[in-house]
């Protein structure tokens, strides 16, 4: 399982920025997806995206943040 802390807690607590579509994104939370018996894989939120990822580090796909309740994970 990729350990979330150590590949992106700097995301949160610097000025480091995940570049999407040529835009810098501040990450403002990561967590795991389940399937409700399995870790099938783990998202980000910045202040604009979700981004999926599965348990390989493959992008799945992005849906845009703006409407959605935004609540920490």
């Amino acid at each position: 399982m990729i350990n979330l802390d150590a590949r992106y807690q700097d995301y949160l607590t610097s000025n480091k920025r995940l570049r999407i579509d040529g835009v810098e994104e501040r990450v403002t939370g990561y967590g795991y997806l389940d399937d409700g018996k399995d870790i099938i894989g783990y998202y980000l939120t910045t202040d604009n995206y979700k981004l999926r990822y599965n348990n390989d580090g493959v992008f799945l796909g992005m849906e845009a943040v703006r409407g959605m309740n935004k609540c920490k994970v």
